[in-house]
């Protein structure tokens, strides 16, 4: 092998005696042949199936440099649904829905049917080869919007990494915030069914994973990610800093009651200039956010110095 573009996958089946060759499509360059030496080489590969088909990740250890302080400007980042990234210099990053409305149609057909098929199957019997096949489509139509999902998660976190030096987002609990409504059969919860549907838009958006490819990405190319607590960022006003009652009139809107002040905007931007201030005013969480963690099953998560 000369080239990674040439390295070929050879995958075996027991009925026939020639192994055919499976076509790779290359993401990156790999240090193979000339490329190689003792710093620069794979040490190991994972292969991968999903729904959508086989993938086949290599690992690598390689020499970069440690990059520098890398000067730029600051912007703090509010994560929402309806706008799902606003930006504290008045940009806002958007994108369409997940699944078309097609796919939305196919997977509740597919859906239905195949809890239809579970339903007529005797208990005990094995499942046939037709509510397999049901899976199959669901899970291909899942692993699609997943991979729509990730493709923009990608593009998005890159172009904030390079455009800013200073990158403030907020310490979202996320796993408190997509707490279910029900309650207990004494004491019932309320507006179940719509907590339920935000619920779904919270876990859909995948706010962490957006910052775990901050992280990396910002620390790549020698800028900074911080993390600040959250509670009241949409309350708070950010022209006069005060915090009023009543003051996010709508989802959208945001006009401060303060009689000093009475600031108006959109309540997603009022949050991303909320946050920064809170970063610059010495608020920032430790451990930061980009820092490896170590979890320890007798003494709880530890922070770990980043590698």
């Amino acid at each position: 092998m000369t080239e990674a573009r040439q390295v070929d996958v050879a995958r075996i089946r027991r009925s026939r005696s020639a192994a055919p060759r499976a076509r790779l499509r290359w993401t990156k360059d790999l240090p193979v042949g000339k490329h190689a030496d003792k710093h620069h080489r794979i040490t190991g590969a994972r292969l991968a199936k999903d729904a959508l088909g086989r993938h086949i990740a290599f690992r690598v250890t390689t020499l970069a440099q440690v990059p520098g302080p890398r000067p730029g400007p600051e912007v703090g980042v509010d994560a929402g649904i309806t706008i799902p990234l606003a930006l504290s210099d008045g940009e806002v990053v958007e994108h369409g829905p997940w699944p078309t409305k097609k796919e939305e149609a196919r997977l509740l057909h597919y859906e239905q049917r195949a809890a239809r098929r579970k339903g007529h199957r005797k208990k005990g019997r094995r499942t046939g080869r037709r509510p397999h096949k049901t899976y199959d489509q669901i899970a291909r139509i899942r692993a699609t919007v997943k991979r729509r999902r990730d493709d923009w998660q990608h593009k998005t976190t890159t172009s904030i990494a390079e455009t800013y030096g200073t990158v403030v987002v907020e310490a979202l609990s996320i796993t408190n915030m997509v707490k279910s409504a029900k309650g207990t059969a004494e004491q019932p919860g309320e507006n179940v069914a719509q907590k339920a549907g935000l619920n779904r838009s919270i876990l859909g958006e995948a706010w962490g994973r957006t910052v775990q490819l901050l992280a990396y990405k910002v620390a790549r190319r020698g800028g900074r990610l911080a993390e600040v607590p959250a509670p009241g960022t949409s309350q708070e006003c950010a022209q006069c800093h005060t915090v009023t009652a009543g003051s996010r009139r709508t989802q959208a809107g945001f006009v401060c009651n303060d009689p000093a002040c009475g600031w108006e905007g959109n309540a997603d931007h009022n949050a991303a200039r909320t946050v920064p201030r809170r970063y610059r005013t010495g608020h920032a969480l430790v451990p930061a956010a980009g820092r490896a963690v170590v979890r320890r099953a007798s003494h709880g998560v530890k922070p770990a110095t980043a590698r």
